[in-house]
């Protein structure tokens, strides 16, 4: 009796504490739609004050701004965000605001957005290409190997991440047989890292796919490549795996963001899976407030983004290390305005091109790899068996212990030798051919 009673109470306890974080969630939620008018208001206001060309935000209606074939290509979630005030017609003043004239003078960088060496650097090369770090074959294997083919790869990494995701941990963790072989390409994409972040982009799947084009695929010639991807990557990697089906040798997706639902609701479904609006855990709420909030989110880059050389500075301080974790530095080396789109047009807009992209391994027999940790709190464990369901020959690897990060971060040497063995394998294939 003790036993049950103790049982009950527990749940009544935990349904108690779920009630009232559902009860505050709602009173934060409602604040922040709130608090995101009011700085629609100010952000409008700034912009034509300080931009000759002002970037409209996505509190009005889509026609507006998006039309022709562009429109297809941009997400729903963008418009179709919920907002109590904003749906009540509150900003319908605006109106007003919109033939305010226009002054101050043509900015590439929004005044909001870091202006500093490092950020902008991008803007002084003509010919507008992705950052990449490259990783020849041993050069003196290659002339002893002259004629045979090396193994090309394409690592794509993740959200609000660089290529030093890659080259930090699987670059430093890789055999001799594959420094010989093999030809590394890891990626910054578009409007992160190093790579350009232009204002007139709408950041979306073929923007991605036509700049990895015309910096890795075209100038490198490959005619046949592997992929690496990690997180939003892997929606990138498996758009560029159907384009170039007869090309890549093997697509490995680590922590792929994958919910089979009706074309229709996919969209909508990836922002209420990955960025539901809740309080806990912390990071969840953390996406919730940048994927739903367009202005808060400018705000938290307005401050963190924009000062992250004196935020760097304080870490270094508090630290006392001289150099800080990629990771961090990774955080801020965006703008908003890359962030934001990328957030909405790939990850939530590329949801409903999925199902044909796996469709297109499926039918052309590439093999295919997962793997994720089963301590996931970004991507729910069952994206990577949803996979598996939708591609029956699809390899799934669940790595004990790692969460989303730490799949790769904690485990690079193990990673790295299982990647090794997929391109080595396809070496040896195309060798006895």
């Amino acid at each position: 009796m003790l036993e049950i009673s103790a049982v009950s109470a527990g749940k009544w306890t935990r349904r108690v504490a779920g009630s009232m974080l559902s009860a505050i969630g709602l009173i934060v939620f409602m604040f922040l739609d709130f608090w995101d008018i009011v700085l629609c208001t100010f952000y409008s206001f700034m912009d034509k004050i300080m931009e000759a060309n002002t970037s409209p935000c996505y509190c009005q209606n889509r026609g507006n701004y998006v039309s022709g074939d562009r429109e297809n290509e941009v997400s729903e979630t963008l418009y179709g965000r919920k907002n109590v005030f904003r749906d009540l017609g509150v900003l319908k003043f605006r109106r007003n605001l919109k033939n305010s004239p226009k002054m101050g003078s043509l900015m590439v960088n929004r005044w909001s957005d870091c202006a500093c060496e490092s950020c902008i650097s991008w803007q002084q090369n003509e010919d507008q290409k992705l950052h990449l770090v490259l990783r020849e074959p041993s050069q003196a294997i290659n002339e002893g190997c002259r004629g045979k083919p090396s193994e090309d790869v394409i690592f794509l990494h993740g959200f609000i991440s660089s290529s030093s995701l890659w080259a930090e941990t699987v670059f430093p963790n890789l055999s001799e047989p594959v420094k010989q072989k093999c030809r590394l390409f890891a990626i910054d994409l578009l409007g992160f890292g190093r790579s350009p972040k232009p204002r007139d982009c709408l950041y979306t799947l073929k923007d991605h796919l036509n700049m990895i084009e015309k910096s890795v695929v075209h100038p490198f010639q490959l005619n046949s490549f592997h992929l690496v991807a990690h997180s939003m990557g892997c929606i990138i990697a498996l758009a560029l795996a159907a384009k170039y089906s007869e090309s890549v040798k093997s697509i490995t997706l680590i922590a792929p963001p994958y919910f089979p639902s009706s074309k229709e609701n996919a969209s909508s479904t990836v922002l209420n899976r990955l960025a539901e609006r809740r309080l806990w855990p912390p990071l969840l709420f953390g996406s919730s407030v940048m994927s739903w909030y367009e202005h808060v989110g400018r705000s938290v880059c307005f401050l963190i983004c924009r000062n992250h050389r004196t935020w760097e500075w304080i870490l270094k301080l508090l630290t006392r290390r001289r150099d800080l974790h990629f990771t961090v530095l990774d955080l801020t080396r965006h703008t908003h305005h890359s962030a934001w789109h990328t957030m909405h047009n790939v990850i939530c807009g590329g949801a409903k091109l999925f199902d044909e992209y796996l469709e297109a391994m499926k039918k052309s027999g590439t093999i295919l790899n997962v793997i994720q940790g089963d301590r996931d709190q970004v991507v729910p464990l069952e994206c990577s068996h949803n996979i598996k369901v939708k591609v029956p020959h699809a390899d799934v690897k669940i790595i004990c212990n790692a969460d989303h990060n730490t799949v790769i971060l904690g485990r690079g040497k193990e990673l790295t030798r299982d990647l090794e063995q997929i391109w080595l394998s396809s070496f040896e294939n195309h060798k006895q051919r």
